[in-house]
């Protein structure tokens, strides 16, 4: 594997945390309104949260792209945009 090929593979398996992290502030913010956090630092905890379970996945499974990875990725980072939303205090 060359160094072009195993770039190519990290970024796909970084792909939808990354994502997430660009649509999930974008449909928070549009659902719930305006963050109290901003774009910038909800973007990060998206990017960190996504890839912590992305490489559990990985783990648990030995091998990536299963469909129980992307589900708890979905979980994770709609549970992390509530949080940062203060959704249990909404109207």
């Amino acid at each position: 594997m060359t160094f072009w090929q195993l770039g190519l593979h990290l970024f796909n398996f970084l792909l939808p945390a990354l994502a997430l992290a660009i649509f999930m502030p974008l449909a928070g913010g549009w659902v719930m309104g305006p963050g109290r956090a901003s774009l910038g630092r909800r973007m990060g905890v998206h990017v960190l949260s996504g890839l912590a379970v992305l490489v559990t996945g990985l783990w648990l499974h030995g091998q990536d792209g299963k469909m129980s990875t992307y589900i708890a990725l979905l979980l994770v980072a709609a549970t992390a945009e509530w949080l940062m939303q203060r959704g249990w205090a909404s109207k």
